[in-house]
């Protein structure tokens, strides 16, 4: 059985220029224990996939299951088996973070887990900000309490959406370090994030949705090997004055007169034959480094065109 389920989903808005489609007919599974990247562009869909996959909105036509509970016909028992981490920071400015975990993990029934309220606290760098006031905490800390309320009712899948954006060095490694052991552990997590180097890192599998439409959907390794641009960095022993123009460069970024990045499809030919073709301009190689394709690469190949919000 699949962590997670869509069937066909699709989402309409009306507008005052017509119906817009946020979501177009999106079918794909997230398997249990997996660590699963959703990308795409603003405004490509992923924020109202989540919403629909959490319950705060409805999808148009299609069906959304956790672990085989559908998300609207057993509401209660989907929303159980989820903690979502969301973009916003959203907090009661009455509470104290112990206090605002407590009354958070009594919405899903849960009483008297202060020893897990303190595990949570303690890996989310919290420890000493049990009994400060919410309002006290810095834009960092409270997008940790975030985590922390998504995970007080130890749900066996998460969904993490931007859980880094505009927060510091020593909370991201932080988070990821404690998100890959609950991994390990076999929850599944599901991330969104446009910090792609953390994806490519991260996830065994990325889907990517552009205009509302799945795109992508690979292993990790898989979709960074569908990349066939690759670029070599050259030296050369002499400036460069004209124009080099060979049928095996696709593109020469000059920096100086005497270091040029080539960009060539691997697909068609290999360094050795860019590097033939600088020889045969009689220029001596006194330098080379390569670069290879990345899933940023992949990325921008499948997502040229962008929306206008998340």
């Amino acid at each position: 059985m699949p962590a997670i389920s869509f069937v066909n989903v699709a989402k309409t808005y009306a507008s005052a220029r017509g119906d817009v489609r946020a979501l177009d007919d999106v079918s794909f599974d997230i398997e249990q224990g997996e660590f699963f990247g959703l990308l795409g562009p603003n405004g490509a869909g992923k924020t109202t996939l989540i919403s629909i996959l959490a319950g705060l909105a409805r999808a148009t036509t299609g069906r959304v299951a956790v672990l085989g509970h559908d998300v609207y016909s057993d509401y209660a028992a989907a929303r159980r088996l989820i903690g979502v981490v969301p973009q916003e920071l959203v907090f009661d400015p009455f509470f104290t973070v112990r206090e605002a975990l407590r009354i958070q993990g009594g919405y899903f029934g849960v009483r008297d887990n202060d020893a897990w309220i303190d595990e949570l606290l303690d890996n989310l760098g919290l420890a000493d900000k049990g009994d400060a006031n919410m309002r006290q905490l810095s834009g960092g800390m409270k997008r940790r309490v975030l985590v922390a309320q998504a995970l007080v009712h130890r749900p066996p899948v998460i969904v993490l959406d931007e859980p880094t954006a505009g927060v510091d060095v020593e909370l991201r490694q932080q988070l990821w370090t404690y998100v890959r052991s609950l991994n390990a552990q076999g929850v599944t997590i599901v991330l969104t994030t446009h910090y792609l180097e953390e994806a490519e890192q991260l996830c065994d599998r990325i889907g990517i949705i552009n205009h509302g439409r799945l795109s992508a959907n690979e292993a990790t390794r898989v979709l960074v090997g569908m990349a066939q641009e690759k670029v070599v960095e050259v030296t050369v022993d002499r400036d460069v004055i004209t124009p080099l123009v060979d049928a095996c460069f696709d593109k020469i970024e000059a920096s100086g007169t005497r270091t040029l990045a080539i960009t060539y499809r691997k697909d068609r030919v290999n360094a050795g034959d860019v590097l033939a073709a600088l020889q045969r301009e009689g220029l001596g190689i006194v330098d080379v480094s390569t670069r290879e394709a990345d899933l940023e690469d992949v990325f921008l190949n499948l997502t040229r065109a962008t929306g206008t919000d998340g």
